[in-house]
């Protein structure tokens, strides 16, 4: 078989030279005035948009997310002239499945233009803001207002008003309104309602901490990964590069300590550890290189999960047999004269790395796979806990045999088989490199892989592993096999079992066990079912007031009109038969939209964080509702309260698993009942 010789560490450079785009803040803003001559100025927003990220265009069809928008709330000496628009930027449109329309969006650099005609230079200034909605293929951002303030002295110097326009003084005041001292919660509160409103808009974020979080990465994924790395380590030993490395190098300790058994031990414990090290270090790398803004951030790229999904469908490529991913040969031969030219563990550890980098063409697209899923968790320890388990795993053979050597004479012998398992590994490496392209679609509106398809495409490769499995099949390198053992003809059956299970899913079936890899439901282009979600109320105090008289928890959510992952949520797992009976039944449901763009009575200001923010829009309500009560602003973002505002369950974000969205409803009527 030819050998194509890649440099896999081009998988680092890739992810090093795409992780400098990754910001802090999606949208940063910066406002000017420019001379548009004939007395006119123009008031310039201009948007850094996060790479990864998009907002809407100003002009949105009604129903559709929130388009940007310009606000005054108070002009004098000047008038707005004409709309305000993106100059010399053209939106991307795409028809949006969520909001069955097309939709124009924005991202990189996008300069904002409203014209205003200056009536009276002296008299000039202008209050206002902006506001836009930023999303990914994860979140959305609220709509919350990014405030400017010019006055008469931040006029471009060479702008010239004409004596008739200079003696007009012509105040306008839009949408100004008198800003009540609204420092205290009960001043945001809706009136008429019989509840404590102090008590209810009182922060709870300490209590949120004591129950951790419901789908919190910190503890739950660090597990998950370190579990995975566990698993694909004990596959990886399956490879016709590591397990004839087994007896060999167990019986080179033996060999070479021959009067000493403990001395044996010792060295291939050692040597256990040094694995260990090295694929730890990987992760600690790896780690270093981004930090934990930048792996928060890897999940939601269009730019990372594309590089992903081709580098892993290279990695699969490799396993089936198309190629094999070698390391040079030279490093080889440099780790084997640091073995020859060390002693004692040092000898040990270069040996190690020799077997490292030996085996690379079976263990390379199983760690670049596993460092690829421990990045996109979001949790910056990941790719290390992922390697340790990897390396846990891959090590402890070398110390078992070594403590027992009489096991080596029941190992089973290297032949075929292990070439069946590496094509094994290979179609779920394709499979799940979908993921990734999945991802990367859904974050640009492309729809080219939507759930029916995504599953069609899965239940293709089950039926072909499974026919491969069955002999069906033939690679090029196979070997002819004459009769089906018992293990690969159960390992089919539940090859064809799994797709069979997949096919109802093609008309919508919610196949709960994989529903969190699949695309969102309403991708779905027919379905058998398609219940809806009853929304009972759409304000905090009075869902409060009703459930304290029907003696029903809570369950808030914070949404999102142009939230997607909000969408997600509701077509995928609150419209589950057994979710929506559990709501419907037992819990009073209030979903707060934190982009509703209806006007406040009045525009109200509170004091956050040692600084004055005015709320305007009903949104601008709920959104300061969730900062302040709960201290986070991602949607959708689920908590359970008493009557009293007070959690009786850890926060949810999204999470389109129906088991732990059940798990956490009946989690919550359990501490209610206490």
């Amino acid at each position: 078989m030819k050998r194509n010789r890649f440099i896999p560490l081009l998988f680092f450079y890739l992810l090093i030279a795409t992780s400098s785009s990754i910001a802090q803040n999606p949208i940063l803003w910066k406002f000017s005035l420019e001379n548009a001559g004939k007395g006119e100025v123009n008031l310039v927003a201009t948007a850094t948009i996060q790479q990864g990220w998009h907002l809407y265009d100003t002009n949105i069809p009604d129903g559709g997310p929130t388009p940007t928008s310009i606000s005054f709330d108070h002009i004098a000496g000047a008038q707005p002239i004409g709309k305000f628009h993106a100059e010399d930027a053209t939106p991307h449109v795409a028809y949006d499945e969520v909001f069955q329309m097309k939709i124009g969006t924005f991202d990189g650099t996008v300069r904002f233009v409203q014209k205003l005609k200056i009536t009276d230079k002296a008299a000039f200034a202008v209050t206002g803001d902006v506001r836009a909605q930023a999303c990914d293929d994860k979140t959305c951002t609220p709509p919350l207002p990014v405030e400017f303030s010019f006055k008469s002295s931040d006029l471009p110097s060479g702008l010239v008003v004409t004596e008739s326009e200079d003696n007009t003084s012509e105040t306008t005041s839009i949408n100004e309104t008198e800003s009540p001292a609204a420092d205290s919660v009960s001043s945001i509160s809706s009136t008429n309602v019989s509840v404590d409103k102090d008590l209810l808009w009182q922060p709870v974020i300490e209590e949120l901490k004591t129950f951790g979080s419901e789908n919190d990465n910190s503890t739950a994924s660090l597990w998950s990964i370190f579990i995975k790395g566990l698993i694909w380590g004990f596959a990886t030993l399956l490879t016709p590069c590591v397990w004839p490395m087994i007896p060999i190098t167990v019986s080179f300790f033996l060999n070479r300590n021959k009067r000493s058994r403990r001395k044996a031990t010792q060295d291939a414990i050692v040597y256990g550890i040094s694995i260990i090290i090295i694929y730890l270090a990987l992760g600690l790398i790896i780690t270093s290189i981004f930090g934990a803004s930048a792996l928060n951030n890897i999940a939601t790229s269009a730019v990372f999960n594309l590089i992903f999904f081709a580098l892993l469908i290279v990695f699969a490529a490799s396993f089936l047999g198309a190629f094999e991913l070698v390391l040079p040969a030279s490093w080889t031969n440099k780790m084997d004269s640091k073995v020859d030219s060390t002693t004692g563990m040092i000898s040990i550890f270069f040996m190690a790395f020799t077997l490292a980098l030996v085996s690379f063409s079976c263990t390379g697209p199983i760690i670049g796979w596993l460092l690829v899923d421990a990045a996109t968790q979001g949790n910056y320890l990941a790719p290390t806990i992922g390697m340790f388990g990897f390396a846990l795993a891959l090590s402890i053979p070398f110390a078992l045999f070594a403590v027992f050597p009489t096991w080596l004479k029941n190992l089973p012998k290297s032949g075929s088989w292990l070439n069946s398992v590496k094509v094994v590994l290979g179609f779920i490496v394709l499979a799940l490199s979908f993921k990734f392209l999945s991802v990367a679609d859904l974050s640009n509106g492309w729809g080219l892989l939507n759930r029916d398809i995504f599953l069609s495409i899965w239940i293709v490769i089950a039926v072909f592993l499974g026919m491969y499995l069955l002999g069906k099949i033939k690679l090029a390198h196979d070997d002819e096999l004459q009769h089906v053992s018992l293990t690969r003809m159960f390992l089919s059956m539940a090859s064809f079992a799994f797709a069979i299970y997949m096919i109802p899913g093609l008309w919508g079936a919610p196949l709960k066990p994989i529903s969190a890899i699949l695309p969102p439901m309403e991708t779905q282009d027919f379905k058998l079912n398609d219940a809806s979600i009853t929304q009972k109320f759409t304000d905090y105090e009075t869902g409060m007031a009703y459930a304290a008289q029907t003696g029903k928890p809570v369950l808030l959510d914070f949404a999102g009109h142009g939230c997607v992952n909000c969408h997600k949520m509701d077509a995928a797992v609150l419209t589950d038969p057994h979710v929506k009976e559990i709501i419907d039944n037992q819990y009073v449901l209030i979903t707060l939209m934190v982009d509703e763009k209806d006007k406040l009575p009045s525009t109200l200001e509170v004091d956050e964080n040692g600084r004055k923010t005015k709320l305007k829009t009903v949104g601008d309500k709920w959104s300061y509702l969730q900062r302040h009560k709960f201290g986070t602003q991602s949607q959708p973002f689920y908590v359970i309260l008493n009557h009293e505002g007070k959690p009786l369950s850890p926060g949810y974000g999204f999470n389109d698993s129906v088991n732990d969205f059940v798990e956490f409803l009946e989690n919550g009527l359990k501490n209610f009942k206490k």
